[in-house]
């Protein structure tokens, strides 16, 4: 599970009821929530936070939480 497969599940999140608002496939949600190797785009982020009425940049930072730069 992703991150922000974590945020659904936490949230209680209807997957098919974020597809149907961001107009991303079922299947494409299902992978962004269950594949840690599926990359997220921002304009993806943006539309799911919009959708489940989370702040894009908070939800970004808890996403990217891991994410370091190199030295």
């Amino acid at each position: 599970m992703t991150r922000l497969g974590e945020i659904f599940q936490k949230k209680s999140v209807n997957k098919a009821e974020v597809a149907r608002k961001t107009r991303l496939s079922d299947a494409r949600i299902g992978q962004l929530t269950k594949n840690p190797k599926t990359k997220l785009t921002a304009a993806e982020l943006y539309l799911i936070a919009k959708a489940i009425d989370e702040d894009p940049c908070k939800l970004l930072e808890y996403v990217c939480q891991d994410l370091e730069l190199g030295k």
